[in-house]
């Protein structure tokens, strides 16, 4: 069965077929474009898809989707705007679709949240879910016009650095429900406080589907707020996960390459195996299960699936470098997840070494979060830290010598003393926001030079 066919695909976006067509994916990129994709030529501040046209049909693309038509005509959709053409196809995929829908936003851990649902739905029924982090403008509308129509559940990541943003992609997504991880420090430069934030992400519970529900973490600073915020969107069902939630984490211990999580979600008695660790991992697995629950999804089965979980990369990701352990952190940064990466190093055996990058986006009290840094690093028991990053600088300055390993301005700069000083049976931590190029340390360990 095809994804769109001509007559759908111009019912959708008020465009013009240049010749019948069906595709069985989208793409807006030629490097990652499947045999039979429709290509989407989206126009952005440095690149015109449009130049990739060629490109896109050499790769075998089954249609394309533009707003202008070149002299070799092939199997085009034209429209008006690209963007707002695939906004279309989205909107038309969620109005098509009987699938349960859930969207997902909050400061951290948003994309392995959506990964423990997709794996947990999947068990259910057929589960289509965001690929990747597209969570922005053109990803969320991508995902939606992704969506198979026999879908069973949807889920999709909502990400946002400005107000406004999430209001308009969860109009697209119309979930049942909308699910916050977690508010806490991120894209201060843009906010400026962190009730701000709570009430950015709180414009999920706008796009509500009547009778939705509203899963907030009951032990966030921000629970109230939100809370408060979701009743003001007349949601009138409001849930929560956390220690004293409708679904609380009762405990969890490592096991083997993963762990194990005890947890009572709405009232069922959950003993499930995860296959990666960390209490920022089975907080996100406590959340994951109570919107399976509240969606009416057999819990159990859900949670049984989870054995095939793994960290992803750039958020969790291990990976050995002969006798040294590596934990790639590398994709993105802000003092909750610090707290929370730093904590699951704390939980490794050997020597405890942190790598640690600035933290970007964090405005004017940014010295203060990287500085603050030195508590979590201390209470578990890092042996040595090295770090990169104007900003992390402030990090350095606090912490006692016998922690310090080396400072550098750049993480290239980094590498050579870091891979002089580690040794065999050490546990490497690499974290920091994508800006601050860590996964330049993370190739150099893969290396090992």
């Amino acid at each position: 069965m095809s994804l769109w066919t001509h007559l759908e695909a111009e019912a959708a976006t008020l465009g013009k077929a240049s010749r019948p067509f069906a595709v069985n994916g989208l793409s807006i990129d030629t490097r990652t474009l499947q045999e039979g994709d429709l290509f989407v030529a989206l126009k952005g501040d440095h690149r015109d898809g449009h130049d990739f046209l060629r490109a896109a049909f050499e790769a075998k693309a089954g249609a394309a989707l533009v707003s202008h038509a070149p002299e070799d005509v092939k199997a085009l959709l034209t429209v008006g705007h690209t963007l707002r053409g695939l906004e279309d196809l989205g909107r038309a995929a969620r109005a098509r679709s009987h699938a349960k829908i859930m969207a997902v936003t909050g400061s951290a851990g948003k994309t392995t949240t959506k990964e423990i649902l997709r794996l947990a739905c999947n068990a259910l029924g057929l589960t289509h879910a965001s690929a990747a982090s597209h969570n922005n403008h053109w990803g969320v509308p991508l995902s939606l016009a992704s969506m198979p129509t026999h879908a069973e559940y949807g889920i999709f990541e909502i990400g946002m650095n400005h107000f406004g943003e999430i209001r308009n992609l969860v109009s697209l997504v119309r979930p049942h429900l909308a699910l916050v991880t977690t508010v806490a420090p991120a894209h201060l430069e843009f906010f400026g406080s962190c009730d701000a934030i709570a009430d950015a992400k709180s414009e999920i519970f706008e796009g509500l589907t009547t009778g939705g529900v509203a899963l907030i973490p009951s032990d966030n600073p921000y629970t109230q707020r939100l809370k408060a915020r979701a009743r003001q969107a007349q949601v009138s069902r409001i849930a929560t996960f956390g220690a004293d939630g409708d679904a609380k984490l009762l405990d969890f211990s490592p096991e083997g390459q993963g762990m194990r999580v005890k947890a009572d979600i709405m009232g069922v008695a959950v003993d499930c195996y995860v296959g990666a660790p960390g209490v920022h991992i089975a907080q996100n697995v406590v959340g994951a299960l109570a919107a399976v629950s509240l969606l009416e999804g057999n819990v159990l089965n859900a949670a049984s699936a989870l054995r095939n979980f793994a960290a992803l990369k750039g958020r969790g990701a291990r990976f050995s470098v002969g006798a040294i352990q590596v934990i790639d952190e590398s994709y993105n940064a802000n003092p909750a997840s610090m707290a929370a990466a730093l904590a699951l190093l704390g939980s490794c055996a050997g020597r405890k070494v942190a790598v640690l990058g600035d933290m970007l986006e964090m405005g004017e009290g940014g010295i203060i979060h990287h500085a603050g840094l030195a508590d979590p690093i201390q209470a578990n028991k890092v042996d040595l830290v090295f770090a990169s990053g104007t900003q992390m600088k402030a990090l350095w300055e606090v912490l006692p010598p016998h922690l310090r390993g080396a400072w550098a301005e750049t993480s290239a700069a980094l590498v050579p003393q870091l891979i002089a000083d580690i040794r065999a049976g050490d546990t490497v931590l690499v974290k920091g926001s994508n800006g601050a190029r860590m996964s330049v340390i993370i190739e150099a360990l893969r290396k090992g030079a």
